[in-house]
């Protein structure tokens, strides 16, 4: 199990001291640490007494808290820190991202409901003008039945108007004969009796072939009912077009309006697709700044790498040469007034601390190479990857570099520190080996220091290391600036999806309202060309009939007339023949 543990050391006059560990806390998961109860302090391995008093390393512990492995926690504790605000700003974003969908479903919601019971009043004016069809083309029928019966009476008139003219052409003849024939009795002053009955009879036939008006006059009456009724019923019909034609041209302005402010909502998308693809150059200009700080960042650490290469190099003088010396200054005089077998043992001290100082060194270098070989590897799969992967990798490469950094920081105090100690151990080896009776040498009087060259490489790379450091903040500035900028062109990018998608609905919704009104249209054009032909069928109709009643009253006053003149025409006869005459039959 993987701990947080603070290094103990009670430190000695020479040398180091016995190093323990004091657990902090303890992993339960991938992100969840808890802390260690109490105050619980194990013994230290033997290769972990380099570390310093008051260091934090990462434990990983077995069950019977043994030290299986253990390293230094600073980089860790910096990836799990980034790795937390990291998270927090995810989750924070997040959160906004959630609050905007509620709001958008909020919205769409309450839309889709007004559009919901628009349809529906819509589809309750459909059917009212279904409704008014059906009306209509039944009152379409009544008028035709109506049209059909002042056909078959006008035909009947046509008949009675004919054997009226028939009957006046024969009453015309008689009344001829009639003026030839007083015409004779003036001659003679008088009529007998075959002629008087010869008269009646013909005047009795004029009387009988007078055609009766009242059956005609009450259909006339009953058609002006019929015409009255039927009027009524389209002018009501009248009505309820225009105001089904109000409403179609209200609905023709909303759907005008809409397709308007549809346009407007596709200009807007358009203005903010472009400013979409503005920020998306923008952040391709950030990314190419970013890999050429990158770049830059990545040839300092080079200048810093062979810094400590020449470094490493200078310090191995002293490895190779007695006469060199790096630093390191012995009390030779106190060493020399040092009993014999104190001075071996503390010789014998020195060179185990320097061994197992040496296998923690080699160790920190190994891993060393390891960041570097997985830094090497992740430069390669940036160069391979695409837009978006290569920021991921190039954050991931960042984190690794610092982590390379931080190791390499922490291996310079420790090879400094190894190679004074190899130092110390030399001069403590040549003054008991002089001491033991051993050749005399020169080496420890006649030394070359090495730190004045050191301190000039290590100035140098001091020098880099700031210049660094400014690069890594710019690039650090230049991530943040590019993750937020990222963050919004895919924000902006989602907005835009929803938008479009929203868009979309609204058009297509927009299309079935704009054909219901079309075929709204439809309907009141058929309808209002179904009801002008009746109209004027009707007031055609009724011209006719009217016609039809001047000609009666015209008939009427005719057959009035005729009956004057065959009642006169009887008076003539009765004063011709002197006598009463009998009464004529009734028209």
């Amino acid at each position: 199990m993987l701990y947080l543990a603070e290094v103990l050391k009670k430190t000695r006059v020479i040398g180091s001291g016995k190093a323990e560990l004091k657990l902090l806390a303890c992993q339960r998961s991938e992100q969840c640490w808890s802390v260690v109860s109490g105050e619980e302090i194990i013994p230290a391995p033997d290769d972990a007494s380099s570390y310093n008093a008051g260091t934090l390393v990462m434990l990983d512990l077995t069950a019977n808290r043994q030290v299986q492995r253990h390293s230094e926690a600073s980089r860790q504790l910096i990836s799990i820190l980034q790795n937390f605000s990291r998270l927090q700003e995810k989750a924070k974003t997040q959160e906004e991202e959630i609050e905007q969908w509620k709001q958008s479903l909020t919205y769409q919601s309450q839309e889709l409901n007004r559009r919901e019971m628009e349809m529906e009043a819509r589809q309750e004016q459909l059917q009212q003008m279904e409704e008014d069809f059906e009306r209509l083309e039944q009152q379409r029928q009544e008028i035709n039945t109506a049209q059909l019966d002042v056909d078959r009476l006008r035909e009947e008139f046509d008949r009675k108007n004919q054997e009226l003219e028939g009957a006046w052409a024969q009453l015309h003849g008689e009344l001829s004969r009639l003026d030839e024939r007083q015409a004779e009795l003036q001659q003679s002053n008088a009529l007998d009796d075959e002629q008087a009955r010869y008269l009646n009879e013909l005047l009795n036939r004029l009387a009988g072939v007078v055609t009766p008006t009242t059956f005609v006059r009450e259909q006339l009456d009953l058609s002006f009912s019929l015409f009255g009724q039927q009027n009524e019923r389209l002018n009501h019909c009248w009505q309820d077009l225009e105001q089904k034609q109000s409403t179609v041209y209200q609905l023709q302005a909303d759907i005008d309006r809409q397709g308007q402010d549809l346009q407007n909502r596709w200009q807007e998308w358009q203005q903010a697709q472009d400013a979409l693809e503005q920020a998306r150059a923008e952040l391709k200009a950030e990314q190419r700044a970013l890999e050429s700080k990158q770049n830059h960042a990545l040839v300092l650490t080079q200048h810093i790498q062979h810094q400590d290469t020449l470094y490493q190099r200078v310090y191995g003088l002293a490895d190779v040469s007695d006469r060199v010396r790096i630093g390191a200054k012995v009390d030779l005089g106190a060493l020399e007034q040092m009993p014999l077998d104190e001075l071996q043992k503390l010789a014998q001290d020195l060179e185990n601390d320097l061994e197992k100082m040496s296998r923690f060194v080699a160790s920190q270098e190994e891993e060393l190479s390891l960041q570097q070989d997985a830094i090497d590897e992740l430069n390669q799969q940036i160069q391979q990857a695409s837009e978006y992967d290569r920021l991921r990798l190039e954050t991931e490469r960042a984190d690794e570099q610092d982590r390379y950094q931080m190791l390499n920081q922490t291996l310079v105090g420790q090879r400094r520190n190894l190679q004074e100690r190899e130092a110390i151990l030399r001069q403590h080896q040549a003054v008991l080996a002089r001491r033991q009776g051993f050749p005399r040498s020169d080496a420890v009087e006649s030394d070359i220091d090495l730190e004045p060259v050191l301190s000039q490489i290590e100035t140098l790379k001091q020098q880099y290391a700031q210049e660094l450091q400014r690069a890594e903040a710019e690039i650090q500035q230049l991530k943040d600036t590019i993750e937020q900028m990222a963050s919004l062109v895919e924000r902006q990018h989602q907005e835009q999806d929803e938008k479009r998608n929203e868009i979309k609905q609204i058009e297509q919704e927009w299309q079935s309202q704009k054909a219901a009104t079309s075929e709204m249209w439809g309907r009141v054009n058929t309808y209002q060309e179904m009801l002008q032909p009746t109209q004027d069928g009707l007031n055609e109709l009724k011209l006719k009939s009217e016609a039809i009643a001047s000609v009666m009253t015209q008939f009427q006053e005719a057959i009035d007339y005729q009956q004057e003149t065959i009642a006169e025409m009887q008076q003539a006869i009765q004063r011709l023949v002197g006598e009463p005459m009998p009464e004529l039959a009734a028209s």
